[in-house]
């Protein structure tokens, strides 16, 4: 059956590789071997690669399944011949779920039978280009050719895009001729005029072709510029069900909340918050902040399997350690009663029934539907209390909604059985209600304006709508954005574990994890993380960010408050031979050279002092700029420059010492450059750390076919237990964070006891080595 599927997919212009990949979607290989073969039907064994491209594409996008037949026939008469016109066709079904659909306005709306000439688009392109004449010479081949492109386009709104390009190249050689070196050279940069930080915009580049710009993330989040519904208002927003109950429900909500905006941050106490729930943290508590509003911390506790009150504390805080301040703490087990009272009440609507199919029945695409989804509601009503009293073992009974949602998925289990304590309600219950069932009605119970969510909840939305209508209580509205994801990197849970069980990373805060307590144990300023979060914007779209991106924002954060300090990772010792005291000198080193002002901390100064190893070369090579035996070097913030005058070598020629002479650095030549130093140092432990994986995407069966595990980088970590750094870090406690000189940042682990222990948090600029 597979190896047939797989010649099907292929017979209409999918590679092998690919059909393969499609096969493992359990999903879309169904809804693609029904549009192929309905396709063959009506047009015969043979399908064009074009008419092959628009049936995959129509099977991997169309939500609602019962509307794939409709458009494949569409697609296969060639009435719908463009990935254009497919959007269109998609967003009408979408729009208009209920049938019949109106044939005359569906085609009117996808363009469906209009024919657009070669004249028409000829015309269509000499106008634009009369209309930016003048520019075209100014500029000539540095010009915005997509803006042509563009404005042609909105006046032939069906045409081939490809076509429409041909057309205004050639009219724009015919206007300016071939190209000339001048138009080969590259536009010279134009001088930014400064801008204060709070006005300052940033532009990021994501995915290596993709610019975000963002400003402060309360600027974003305002009510005005994300053109949210007004609280009160949820009716004016698409899609919402309007009832009789609609109207009066509202003026309840308005009267409890007056009018304020109420968002709330639900995770499932299971797991470590992780990179992505920084922005989820960051768009629902700032939501509400910007907007002069509260934000509950919810956790979504149906699950007592998995759930562990380390989990419990660890979310709660991380929320308060990026800065916000729930105004409530509250579980979805506060409302166990009053949702069981609910799922009995939607027993008696008949919106619901207790079902006895297996799990593995019901899962994947098109399950079969439920024989008992037209029992009495007597005997549901019946089987249901049965399950509340434990008559019915584990996987035995469930209670599922009489609903179709976004995604095609039918009738969602709304309650399943499971003995097991619960970490809060202990053996109350033996039944507990899912995330499809709980969630929209907490948001109710709670009076949230604003249910925000990431975007694969969207096909939860028809389910939340559905269900605070089919009860008649007040309905929020929830409104999707795109997720967070960092390339080389996993964010699962279930991964975690793996790696944690594997003995790759030590636990869920290992600094090379992504997690947000591995992050801040790494040294990452709750500060930067937001202002990342901040930049990478509210987008509707999911975004997979380079982790260096992230760094950069931790270097602007701790440029400013990581006092500067010295250390030497790889010591070489070095003796003064003159030197000009008896005893050692004190040198003042300020904290921020930048701005004395913010204080000073004493070092000691001694005959004795250590340098970096890398900054000594016995052979003087171009461009090398320190200590050599024909060129001097200052020592930072000492006053003075040393020469070298002798090396010591152990019997294998390696060097263990290096003796030279001091001169006050206002009496000597003002040498090539000044290192960092110590003397008299503390010994301390420095971790060093790099990506945990070697590709991009440590999940993507076609970038690491072994899988993640396979693709662990062995450098990830590097200890050097011998690192030395000057005696003002004695008293530093954990979390406390340092910029070593010339080094990079680094910050104090909780592993420290006698000996501190360092996390270096990123380099003082980025490695260019790195992609």
């Amino acid at each position: 059956m597979a190896a047939e599927t797989v010649s099907l997919f292929t017979a209409i212009g999918l590679s092998e590789q690919k059909a393969t990949e499609t096969l493992k979607n359990e999903a879309l290989s169904s809804a693609l071997r029904e549009a192929v073969l309905q396709a063959q039907a009506i047009s015969g064994p043979s399908i064009d690669k074009v008419t092959g491209t628009l049936l995959y594409n129509v099977s991997s996008r169309l939500k609602d399944i019962k509307r794939l037949g409709f458009l494949v026939e569409y697609i296969t008469r060639k009435k719908i011949s463009t990935d254009l016109q497919l959007k269109a066709a998609l967003d009408y079904v979408k729009a208009h779920p209920v049938d019949p659909i109106d044939a005359g306005d569906f085609e009117r709306e996808c363009g469906i039978g209009v024919s657009v000439t070669p004249e028409q688009i000829e015309d269509s392109v000499e106008a634009v280009i009369q209309k930016h004449k003048s520019e075209l010479l100014e500029e000539r081949y540095r010009f915005n050719m997509g803006l042509l492109m563009m404005e042609a386009r909105n006046h032939l709104k069906w045409a081939d895009g490809k076509t429409i390009k041909n057309e205004v190249d050639m009219q724009v050689l015919h206007l300016l001729g071939p190209k000339t070196e001048v138009d080969l050279e590259k536009k010279p940069k134009v001088a930014k005029q400064k801008v204060s930080d709070a006005e300052k915009k940033i532009d990021v580049v994501a995915n290596g072709d993709v610019k975000l710009e963002s400003v402060s993330l309360m600027e974003q989040l305002r009510g005005e510029a994300m053109k949210f519904h007004k609280p009160g208002e949820n009716y004016k927003t698409e899609g919402y069900i309007v009832t009789i109950h609609t109207m009066d429900l509202l003026k309840k909500h308005l009267e409890i909340t007056g009018g304020q905006v109420r968002t709330r941050f639900p995770p499932e106490p299971n797991g470590i918050l992780h990179i992505g729930h920084a922005k989820a943290i960051n768009f629902n508590f700032g939501y509400a902040k910007a907007n002069n509003g509260i934000c509950f911390l919810r956790y979504d506790d149906t699950n007592p399997e998995k759930e562990e009150e380390k989990y419990f504390t660890g979310i709660k805080d991380m929320v308060e350690w990026l800065g916000y301040k729930p105004h409530a703490v509250t579980h979805a087990s506060d409302n166990f009663g009053q949702l069981y009272e609910w799922a009995v009440e939607l027993i008696k609507r008949g919106h619901a029934y207790v079902c006895h199919q297996k799990v593995e029945e019901i899962k994947g695409y098109n399950p079969p539907p439920s024989p008992w989804r037209d029992r009495p509601v007597e005997e549901s009503l019946f089987l249901f209390e049965g399950m509340k009293k434990g008559k019915f073992a584990e996987g035995e009974a469930t209670l599922r909604m009489k609903l179709v949602m976004e995604d095609g998925k039918m009738d969602p289990v709304a309650y399943r059985i499971k003995y097991t304590p619960h970490h809060r309600t202990g053996d109350d219950w033996c039944i507990y209600p899912t995330y499809d069932y709980t969630h929209c009605l907490c948001d109710s119970i709670e009076q949230i304006s604003h249910s925000l969510c990431t975007k694969e909840f969207q096909a939860r939305r028809s389910s939340y709508f559905w269900l605070c209508n089919a009860l008649d209580v007040y309905c929020p509205v929830q409104w999707e954005y795109g997720r967070l994801n960092l390339h080389y990197t996993v964010v699962s849970k279930r991964k975690i574990i793996k790696l944690v069980e594997t003995g790759a990373v030590r636990d869920w805060d290992d600094p090379r994890l992504f997690t947000l307590t591995a992050l801040r144990r790494r040294g990452f300023p709750p500060e930067a993380i937001n202002n990342f979060c901040a930049r990478v914007g509210v987008t509707v779209a999911q975004t997979t960010m380079e982790p260096h991106l992230l760094e950069a924002c931790v270097r602007e954060v701790l440029n400013d408050t990581a006092s500067r300090v010295m250390a030497v990772l790889e010591p070489l010792k070095v003796t003064i031979t003159n030197f000009p005291a008896e005893k050692a000198i004190d040198v003042s080193v300020p904290n921020f050279p930048a701005d004395e002002s913010r204080g000073f901390h004493t070092v000691p100064f001694t005959s004795t002092v250590y340098i970096e190893q890398t900054d000594f070369r016995e052979v003087m090579e171009k461009g090398y700029k320190r200590l050599t035996p024909d060129q001097p070097v200052g020592l930072r913030h000492a006053g003075y420059v040393i020469s070298l005058s002798n090396v010591v070598k152990d019997p294998n020629g390696k060097v263990m010492e290096l003796e030279v002479t001091c001169t006050k650095s206002d009496v000597a030549e003002k040498p090539k450059a000044f290192i960092h130093w110590v003397s008299n140092p503390l010994q301390c432990e420095v971790r060093l750390y790099d990506s945990l994986f070697l590709h991009k995407s440590p999940e993507d069966p076609s970038e690491v076919p072994g899988g993640f595990l396979s693709d662990l980088n062995p450098d990830s970590m590097t200890v050097i237990t011998n690192a030395l750094v000057d005696q003002s870090v004695k008293n530093a406690k954990a979390f406390d964070k340092f910029q070593f000189e010339r080094l990079g940042y680094f910050s104090v682990d909780p592993d420290t006891n006698q000996k501190v222990v360092f996390n270096r948090t990123v380099t003082l600029k980025e490695d260019p080595g790195k992609v």
